[in-house]
Formats: structure tokens, C-alpha cells, sequence
């Protein structure tokens, strides 16, 4: 039988128990990645996993990604026990409820845009005609605002582009819950803000975000933070007041375009 999930509010789209991750080095050495986190996360969080490295903040996004299993605990998602999926099933969970987002966009080089978008709907439980993955990919790439570089290749897209293309992939699916790891950690202040800009609109839609990232400054744009350290949740609070990342924008866009004026 799977395990019930606690009495938790409906709405919740993760609740972690005592979370453990256990990794054996040699015959004799373990390294405790995760120690006993537990942790609810509801719909339309936009959640920051922050920590020093070797802290698991990335051990534990890769659990609740469904990449890696815990040693020990309970995950429930949406209310079902992932401990209980077999490999199969874990497979249709990442394709259909989470989507992702890396630092280093992992996109294929060869294929434009538009079909690096449509690769998770190849995947789908879902038979769908060329024209449904042209209009469904289309529309992913409408989104981030970058349908006008469909037919593009990676290697003619910006590093703010690439990402935005691995973010419309991640979303084309309709996911519950988008995780991104470290997905400025490759880019420039602006296409940083312009991602976080993404995302916040993404988030006042209703989309959950969880987040990795060792930037602070990066963090003050999410409306939670969770701050670990040896495996364990040091701190869990909320972000008095979030940085928007369309001020930000401007004003970082301000003295850039005085200096452009000045040297003309």
C-alpha cells in the first residue's frame, strides 16, 4: 500500500517527511547529502533553494525532480507517493508534471528551436499530429517572447535566447511545478533579470517555481527562501518584499542606454 500523505492542505504540490539521501563512497565511507528534511511547498510558490556547495540543496532538487531516490522518507506529489512509482511511471512523471530548467540549457545543437521545444511531446502519453507539436511548441515559444527565433539553431541564439527556448520546452507539457537549476548561473546581469522576469510572470500566472541558485541577489525576486546547510533546511521564510524584475530592468537599462547616448 502507498503511503498515505498526511493531513495537508489540497493545494499543496510537494510535502517531503524526513527526507534522507545517502550516497556510499568506498566500502566503508557514506556521505549524508540530505538529513531529514521535511517541507511542503503549495500551488503558486515561487520557492529559492539556496546553500553554500556540498550544502544539498542540489541533491535535493534532484529528488523532487524525480532523477534521483531517496534513501529514506516519504515525497508526495500532487498527493501521490513517488516512493511507490516504478521506474516507468517516474519517467511519465517528469515528462508530464515537472518541467526543467539547467544552467547549462541542454539543448541539441542540431534541431532548431522549435523542435527542441517539441521533444518532451514526443515523450507524451498523448498522440499528437505534426500540426498539434508545431502549434503546441509554437506556443511554449510565445511565451518566453521568442517565437519570432523558432527556426533557429542554438548556435545563432544568445545565452538569454538558448534559455528562454529551455524554458518554453519545459513548460510545453502544462507542468505542475517547474524547477530550475541554477538557470542564470551562464548569463550576464540583463539576461538574468530578463529570465527572472520570465519567471515572475510565469509565477503571477499561477506556475510553481522551485529554484536552485547560490546568487542572493537573484533569490530576493522569489517570494521564498529556503536556505540549507549540511544536508539539513537552515532557514524557511518568506521575502518581505520581492524584488520586481521589470523595475529592475529599467533601471539597470537606464545608465547603459545615457552611455550609449554620450558616445554617439
Amino acid at each position: 500500500m502507498p503511503a498515505a500523505p498526511p493531513a495537508i492542505p489540497h493545494d499543496t504540490v510537494i510535502r517531503l517527511e524526513n527526507l534522507d539521501k545517502v550516497y556510499q563512497s568506498g566500502e566503508e565511507v557514506a556521505v549524508h547529502a540530505v538529513r531529514t528534511v521535511s517541507l511542503s511547498i503549495r500551488k503558486g510558490e515561487f520557492v529559492a533553494i539556496m546553500g553554500a556547495s556540498g550544502s544539498g540543496k542540489s541533491t535535493l532538487m534532484n529528488m523532487i525532480g524525480c532523477l534521483d531516490r531517496p534513501s529514506g522518507g516519504q515525497y508526495w506529489l500532487d498527493g501521490e507517493s513517488v516512493g511507490s512509482l516504478n521506474k516507468n511511471e517516474l519517467s511519465r512523471v517528469r515528462n508530464q508534471r515537472l518541467g526543467f530548467v539547467f544552467q547549462g540549457f541542454n539543448l541539441l545543437s542540431r534541431t532548431s528551436a522549435l523542435e527542441n521545444v517539441e521533444l518532451p511531446l514526443l515523450y507524451s502519453t498523448h498522440t499528437l499530429s505534426r500540426k498539434q507539436l508545431h502549434d503546441q511548441a509554437l506556443q511554449a515559444l510565445e511565451r518566453v517572447g521568442l517565437s519570432a527565433r523558432a527556426g533557429h539553431h542554438p548556435s545563432q541564439l544568445s545565452g538569454g535566447q538558448q534559455q528562454r527556448v529551455a524554458i518554453a520546452r519545459a513548460l510545453v507539457n502544462h507542468p505542475a511545478l517547474l524547477l530550475a537549476d541554477e538557470p542564470t548561473g551562464n548569463l550576464d546581469t540583463h539576461t538574468s533579470l530578463e529570465i527572472m522576469q520570465i519567471f515572475q510572470e510565469l509565477n503571477r500566472k499561477g506556475m510553481t517555481i522551485l529554484m536552485v541558485t547560490h546568487e542572493p541577489d537573484i533569490a530576493q525576486y522569489c517570494r521564498r527562501q529556503i536556505v540549507m546547510r549540511d544536508g539539513r533546511i537552515l532557514r524557511d521564510e518568506p521575502v518581505a518584499a520581492p524584488l520586481d524584475a521589470a523595475e529592475a530592468l529599467r533601471r539597470w537599462s537606464r545608465p547603459h542606454e545615457e552611455d550609449a547616448e554620450a558616445g554617439a
